[in-house]
């Protein structure tokens, strides 16, 4: 039986992934969150956990990820920021309770209170979001190749050239898309 919704794209950086919970943008895009309970879930497997969440608090989520994505792209295309985009994230920001800890192994880690609510992990998703944009962490932001999903991600290989949001799913199809194009262009030179 197919799974009742998507699964989720994770990456290494918190505030790209969530810009993840929607793919495929310029295409048949897919909601990865559809509802207030997909996105307890994902805060969960991010490391956010809350205990529920409204549909009011959905829709900031939603704001938040297509403001982040919006100042992401404009970033990654050397544009200026968007206002608004720049207005609903440093909100979100604002707006909440956490802590940064240290764990054993010498990284860091958001700590939410036991009272904690979707705002305080939204909080750090926007905090995440603003050390990208504004340059404090070694990577590049980078629009994904795909012209069908066109994702923001945070490029951190060491020559700063990858081209593809997930390279098991953007680059995959690219690459067999160019391969049967190339097939279809020369199918008589294997005689």
């Amino acid at each position: 039986m197919p799974p009742e919704f998507p699964d989720f794209r994770l990456g290494n950086v918190l505030a790209t992934s969530f810009t993840g919970t929607l793919s495929e943008r310029h295409g048949d895009a897919v909601e990865r969150i559809p509802a207030p309970h997909r996105l307890v879930d994902w805060l969960a497997v991010s490391g956010l956990a809350v205990d529920s969440c409204t549909t009011a608090q959905l829709d900031l989520a939603r704001e938040l990820r297509e403001s982040i994505h919006a100042a992401a792209t404009a970033t990654a295309i050397q544009d200026a920021l968007p206002a608004s985009a720049v207005h609903v994230i440093n909100e979100c920001s604002a707006q909440g309770r956490a802590a940064a800890i240290l764990t054993p192994e010498g990284k860091r880690r958001w700590q939410l209170s036991s009272a904690s609510c979707v705002e305080d992990a939204l909080s750090v998703i926007a905090a995440d979001a603003i050390s990208i944009i504004a340059g404090e962490r070694d990577g590049k932001l980078a629009l994904c190749a795909s012209p069908t999903c066109r994702a923001a991600f945070f490029d951190t290989s060491q020559s700063r050239t990858r081209k593809w949001c997930d390279m098991n799913t953007c680059g995959n199809r690219q690459k067999k898309a160019r391969f049967h194009a190339n097939q279809r262009k020369s199918p008589g030179s294997a005689e």
